[in-house]
């Protein structure tokens, strides 16, 4: 038995069913954070490209990445399909968010978005190890 799945068979028998209602409220904030993401594109977009430089068509690529993963994945947190898929795809985008967006804002304001997103990066690699849990739509087993 490889690692993997190992991870995947400890991860089905240790998942407590509360952690069910935390997958489906990140499933929820992450897909409203994609559409305040659409909203916001062309600001955050901006701060990228003040950190880090690249041609336009590369930060339209990485926009509409952001905001296709965010929905779909959330969405497949909230039914629990794909969950560890879902939750693998939006940590590359929660680390962008840390450091490239985050980092120019105060620490401390009254929601600070730098908390927010180390928490929610905490959730996601805990969804990537433990799964989905007992109440999700079982797509990829049988």
């Amino acid at each position: 038995m490889n690692l993997l799945h190992r991870i995947e068979m400890w991860g089905d028998q240790h998942h407590p069913r509360w952690m069910d209602i935390v997958r489906i409220a990140l499933g929820i904030f992450l897909c409203v954070k994609g559409v305040q993401f659409v909203y916001n594109m062309s600001a955050l977009m901006a701060q990228v490209d003040a950190k880090l430089p690249m041609p336009p068509f590369a930060l339209v690529l990485l926009g509409h990445y952001v905001f296709v993963a965010h929905l779909l994945g959330g969405i497949l947190l909230i039914l629990g399909a794909y969950t560890r898929i879902a939750a693998l795809i939006q940590i590359p985008i929660v680390l962008g968010a840390i450091f490239f967006v985050n980092t120019t804002r105060e620490l401390w304001r009254p929601f600070p978005e730098l908390i927010v997103s180390l928490i929610v990066l905490f959730l996601l690699v805990y969804f990537v190890i433990a799964g989905d849990g007992k109440w999700a739509l079982r797509m990829d087993k049988p």
